[in-house]
């Protein structure tokens, strides 16, 4: 087996195992209610509305 033939430094490598762990934004969106955003396909934390519908009633302030 061959070795290298020159070190391989911490920033090169760190650089070329980076492109693999890629980070993506979250899918946000705006709620239809409130106009808040929020998570997709979760409940609205400002309203507490999912799919036009109320499921987590919130207190009036």
């Amino acid at each position: 087996m061959g070795n290298p033939a020159r070190k391989t430094y911490r920033a090169k490598r760190d650089s070329r195992r980076a492109q693999t762990y890629k980070l993506s934004l979250p899918g946000i969106v705006k709620c239809q209610q409130c106009n808040e955003m929020k998570l997709s396909h979760r409940v609205c934390k400002n309203c507490g509305f999912y799919k036009g519908k109320e499921v987590v009633a919130t207190s009036a302030e």
